[in-house]
């Protein structure tokens, strides 16, 4: 009988394609793997260490698993990921229940790690997480339509809030040759969808060819493969070029759709985050962006309750939103991470005013979604059909402007059987607060 695996994967989806490394390292090997945890023999929780919730979740899923130790046949557990990286040296000691820990350089030996696990020997690995390898086969975890293409690793923009860069390394990105096959491979096993992702995918290629290469890398998978839809996440506003601007404007396989993370607008708070670019470049890359393509799709992050964030700079945030009218939008509170800069100054905000904030900044932009789901009302959009839910008698699925996991749904009816994955055209006839509710257009009416 081979060793049994079963995997928690935690966090981001840039963490869930090293969960799917991982998980072909050990189908090679010849490991089974499985989705109950209570049948597996070693558990692998690959985590998150982002901010506290993020952190809270970790440990909490590594006590849950640990339960199986001692009440079923659970024999080892690994943690891998930003968790075993930031606290390596606590983890042994805070949570004994762990019994082989990765760094995030030390991916690719997952199978040395569960070996050790399993037959009761505690196990760690730090690589030079710079020098790791990316990429590499994986075992795709998405459903057979959408996939996720990670082109770089780490992060260089050293943000005060953020300890990614600690955790992850400097910004490596993938060479263009090799994330174009990867590409093609995704296309052959049914990919319809492909989500280009980094810490920040619009740095892709500086380090290897000296210059914003981004646009030239989606120009190469669209002539490589024929995927009819490439998405874009995680692009910073002081590097939208006028060249992706135009991939934007000319390519039609090139979702209308860009995820670009402001995280502030006023401009104190933001040169105290150590964000590249002020107010004047975020409005201009969305100025640039909204000429070229006037129905593009806008979504947007931002964070409250920043250390010295005043009443005023929170209401110019506010203002900004409701000019601005983005598609999508999240706030977070601000997090206070040991390690870095703004953890360290003195004008922490209480808990009580993040919270304010954030449910002010989030009725603001639930106004702006009512409206614009309002004006959907009697439109067609196509829409990628992901499941029919039998409970509701009624199937769902996303539209080009909605990215999967993180943004709104279409919920239609069909006249007949439609195919998870499969494209289909649909009319809306009602706005929810964040969803849309239609009915497939059949083809006697197209």
């Amino acid at each position: 009988m081979p060793i049994t695996v079963g995997f928690v994967s935690l966090g981001c989806a840039k963490n869930l394609l090293d969960t799917e490394v991982m998980l072909k390292h050990l189908v090679d090997a010849g490991y089974a793997i499985t989705s109950d945890e209570t049948e597996a023999d070693v558990v692998i929780i690959n985590t998150c260490a982002f901010i506290d919730s993020a952190k809270s979740e970790a440990i909490e899923n590594i006590l849950d698993i640990a339960w199986l130790k001692e009440n079923r046949d659970l024999k080892g557990i690994v943690v891998t990921g930003c968790l075993a990286e930031r606290f390596r040296d606590e983890i042994f000691t805070e949570l004994p229940e762990v019994d082989a820990l990765l760094g995030v350089g030390s991916i690719h030996e997952i199978v040395s790690a569960v070996e050790a696990a399993y037959r009761g020997k505690r196990y760690s690995l730090y690589l030079d997480k710079n020098e790791v390898k990316l990429g590499g086969e994986r075992v795709v975890t998405t459903p057979e339509y959408t996939a996720y293409l990670k082109v770089g690793e780490g992060c260089d923009n050293r943000c005060t809030y953020c300890a990614i860069p600690d955790i992850r390394g400097r910004f490596r990105s993938r060479p263009i040759e090799e994330l174009v096959e990867e590409a093609k491979n995704l296309e052959s096993i049914g990919v319809k969808e492909l989500n280009i992702i980094a810490q920040d995918t619009s740095r892709y290629g500086l380090d290897l060819y000296g210059e914003y290469s981004l646009a030239e890398l989606v120009r190469a998978i669209t002539k490589e493969t024929e995927i009819p839809w490439i998405r874009l996440m995680y692009c910073y506003p002081d590097k939208i070029t006028d060249d992706l601007v135009e991939e934007f404007k000319n390519n039609p396989r090139l979702l209308k759709y860009i995820d670009l993370p402001i995280q502030h607008i006023d401009d104190t708070v933001l040169r105290r985050m150590n964000r590249h670019g002020g107010r004047a470049v975020i409005e201009d890359a969305i100025k640039r962006l909204r000429e070229a393509v006037p129905d593009i799709t806008i979504r947007s992050t931002a964070i409250v309750g920043f250390p010295g964030e005043t009443d005023e700079q929170f209401e110019t945030l506010c203002e900004f939103i409701k000019t601005v009218r983005f598609d999508h939008f999240g706030a977070f509170k601000y997090s206070r991470e040991e390690g870095t800069p703004a953890a360290e100054f003195e004008d922490q905000i209480a808990e009580e005013v993040k919270e304010d904030r954030h449910a002010i900044l989030m009725q603001t932009q639930n106004a702006v979604v009512e409206e614009k789901n309002e004006e959907k009302i009697g439109l067609s959009f196509t829409v990628l059909c992901e499941g029919y839910d039998p409970m509701q008698k009624i199937y769902y699925g996303r539209r080009k402007s909605d990215a999967p996991d993180i943004d709104a749904k279409v919920y239609f009816t069909a006249a007949r059987a439609i195919a998870e994955g499969e494209f289909v055209e649909v009319r809306i006839h009602e706005a929810l607060e964040y969803d849309l509710v239609g009915e497939a257009i059949t083809d006697s009416e197209e």
